[in-house]
């Protein structure tokens, strides 16, 4: 006879990336008085860590969501990602940590080669390595509890992905993520890459799924059973491209699946309302390939290389790419908005003239052909 699932795999502890993996999410942009409640309602159900904001120097975007969230549930329980492009670059954000009270940082490190010669300019193994090494180095250096990444790690060969992982804990990092950043394995697949990461001395493994395959619980899941000690969720699969493990389904099937009651299930319904509110997608918001928001971008990168981000084209689905942002708006953006529009018009004196008129109306969101038409109204002035 079988054994009990829940015998086989160590109860595993929940990171939610709702309050993070929205600023990657187009057009979503949430308040400090709504981290103040999503953070406060994930504690209570039980959710071990709060990720909120991403920093990349001083004056961060989301100082105020970090700061909502540490007054809301205390540093301790809460993570900011940083990102890492090179050594200053990882002081200056280091600096931005330290400055918010931050004590938990997660690197985002992009490991596969494609995103590292994006993001890295090269895609030395090498260079990587030794990147990685220094940020750890410099946070444990200032006593941050350091998780690091592997951006695109699920698409990582396991000949430079376990070198990788090895080299971030010798250099004294306390956990490692393996980001599904672009939906790609099976679960079988995934119990086979987070095995071999587990195997390592003294690793600490977390796993965090997105979902345009549907398969982002189901991968978290397998991690779980394959070694992996945390999962990554988000309310309402919130996030970036068909979205992330949505935090409900995840803890029901904990439930169900692994006769895990550690969690009080009766805050998701109001946790879901709140952060679907809030992030202004509504309550008919679902993840997965075929919502308005699967192939929504707003940052230039995703949408000038969009087949770093895809592993299926958004017309295969019957779905379209598109732009969707409120107030991050830059010129590579505007741009890509305009290009082919046949409008001419001055970018550089335009992006900051519709900057400055989305804050007067309250941001709303901006997609290709409002920007088309707010270029219009610029040439008319």
């Amino acid at each position: 006879m079988a054994s009990n699932p829940s015998e086989r795999s160590p109860r595993p502890l929940i990171s939610d990336a709702t309050l993070r993996d929205s600023a990657h999410m187009a057009g979503v942009e949430f308040t400090p008085a709504d981290a103040t409640v999503i953070a406060s309602l994930l504690v209570r159900t039980g959710v071990e860590l709060v990720e909120v904001g991403m920093v990349s120097g001083p004056d961060s975007k989301d100082a105020d969501l970090v700061l909502a969230t540490h007054e809301a549930v205390g540093p301790e329980r809460s993570m900011t990602l940083l990102v890492v492009r090179d050594r200053q670059q990882v002081a200056r954000a280091l600096d931005e940590a330290e400055r918010l009270g931050v004590r938990h940082i997660m690197y985002s490190i992009p490991t596969s080669e494609q995103h590292a010669r994006l993001k890295l300019g090269t895609p030395s193994a090498k260079f990587l390595h030794t990147l990685a090494r220094s940020a750890i180095g410099q946070a444990k250096d200032r006593g941050f509890h350091v998780t690091f990444s592997g951006e695109d790690g699920a698409r990582t060969p396991r000949e430079r992905l376990v070198p990788y992982v090895t080299a971030g804990f010798e250099a004294g990092a306390d956990r490692f993520r393996l980001a599904e950043t672009v939906a790609y394995l099976s679960p079988w697949q995934m119990e086979e890459v987070i095995g071999d990461i587990t195997a390592i001395d003294g690793s600490e493994i977390e796993i965090h799924s997105h979902n345009m395959l549907g398969m982002a619980v189901a991968n978290s899941l397998a991690a779980v059973r394959a070694g992996a000690r945390w999962i990554s969720a988000t309310v309402g699969g919130i996030g970036e491209r068909g979205g992330n493990a949505p935090l409900a389904e995840l803890l029901t099937s904990l439930r169900i699946l692994h006769d895990d009651t550690r969690f009080d299930l009766s805050h998701l319904t109001e946790l879901s309302r709140v952060a679907l509110r809030g992030s202004g997608l509504g309550e008919a918001f679902q993840s997965g390939p075929t919502s308005p928001h699967a192939f929504a971008y707003e940052l230039p990168g995703q949408l000038i290389h969009p087949e770093a981000y895809e592993t299926l084209a958004a017309e295969l689905v019957g779905n379209s790419r598109e732009l969707r942002v409120r107030s991050r708006l830059t010129t590579a953006l505007v741009k890509w908005a305009l290009d082919g529009s046949g409008l001419l018009v001055d970018v550089d004196a335009f992006t900051p003239w519709l900057t400055e008129r989305q804050g007067r109306d309250g941001d709303p969101l901006l997609d290709r052909d409002a920007i088309r038409k707010a270029a219009v109204d610029f040439q008319s002035v």
